[in-house]
């Protein structure tokens, strides 16, 4: 854990995403080359603060507003 948290935030960003897809359904596809690729792009923007985040709470409920 010490040798991960030494790691450099990308590249524990990569690590963590396996973390977590390993807790997934044995049955889930490993993501294509296209999706790692895109999980990337994100992270990096979200790393370089060239994008702006939103609060989930208040994304899900403008969208659930929406279908009402």
């Amino acid at each position: 854990m010490t040798e991960a948290m030494g790691l450099p935030p990308t590249l524990r960003a990569f690590v963590a995403e396996k973390l977590i897809e390993s807790l997934d359904a044995p049955e889930s596809p490993p993501l294509s080359a296209k999706w790692r690729k895109e999980v990337r792009r994100r992270c990096a923007e979200v790393d370089r603060g060239s994008i702006k985040l939103r609060d989930a709470d208040a994304v899900f409920a403008k969208a659930y507003a929406s279908l009402a």
